[in-house]
């Protein structure tokens, strides 16, 4: 069930977003023992990220441009698309995409729903991450290196559906590549700006939250 009680599938300014700054948290519980060695426990499976897009807020046009987009929101109540400015492709930021950028399984003959995510890492210690807001012009999906092109995307799920005629054979890979938007809520109820300080070049802040649906 969604955190919210309904989510805006619309994005924030762009030319804000890219200057925002932030990035991925983590929830570890750390806990000091008498020997000196630490216990260490993930809090949660997945990372969240926070962004201050006010860094973003380069003139009084940006600025109220966010100040519409907030109250069209209202405020924190309903989520919205955010363009990671350092994380927005299934590929490194200057590389184009491919559909062979990230694994989503293997087909077993019989399976139609492999779900978007996107790797970090290698190995045992690799992180996938859940993609659930691709931007669907750009989503490319192959079957053993090959461009498949009858499935759909479950927005609800976020899965890619194969049709009934064209699920993978056992055994064959199934990739993807694509661009995406962050889902995310303004992680405030108010937005603080002055004429004065924003002269002298003080931009207010405007926290966003990552947010799971």
């Amino acid at each position: 069930m969604s955190e919210l009680s309904e989510f805006h599938d619309v994005r924030f300014p762009l030319s804000v977003a890219f200057g925002a700054t932030g990035g991925p948290e983590r929830r570890n519980e750390i806990i000091s023992l008498t020997s000196g060695r630490e216990k260490r426990n993930a809090r949660t499976a997945h990372s969240r990220r926070r962004y201050d897009a006010g860094t973003g807020v380069r003139s009084l046009a940006d600025l109220y441009e966010v100040i519409s987009f907030f109250e069209a929101r209202r405020g924190s109540l309903h989520g919205f698309r955010f363009r990671d400015p350092f994380d927005m492709k299934s590929c490194q930021p200057d590389q184009a995409v491919n559909a062979a950028d990230q694994s989503l399984g293997s087909g077993d003959g019989t399976k139609r729903r492999f779900s978007l995510c996107k790797t970090y890492g290698s190995g045992a210690q690799a992180y996938m991450r859940p993609i659930r807001k691709p931007l669907l012009s750009t989503l490319v999906v192959a079957i053993n290196g090959v461009t498949a092109n009858t499935w759909e995307f479950d927005d609800d799920t976020g899965d890619i559906v194969f049709a009934p005629g064209s699920v993978p054979p056992g055994g064959a890979q199934v990739t993807a590549g694509y661009e995406f938007d962050v889902p995310v809520r303004f992680d405030t109820d108010s937005l603080s700006a002055s004429l004065t300080a924003f002269k002298a070049g003080q931009f207010p802040a405007i926290p966003l939250l990552e947010v799971r649906l």
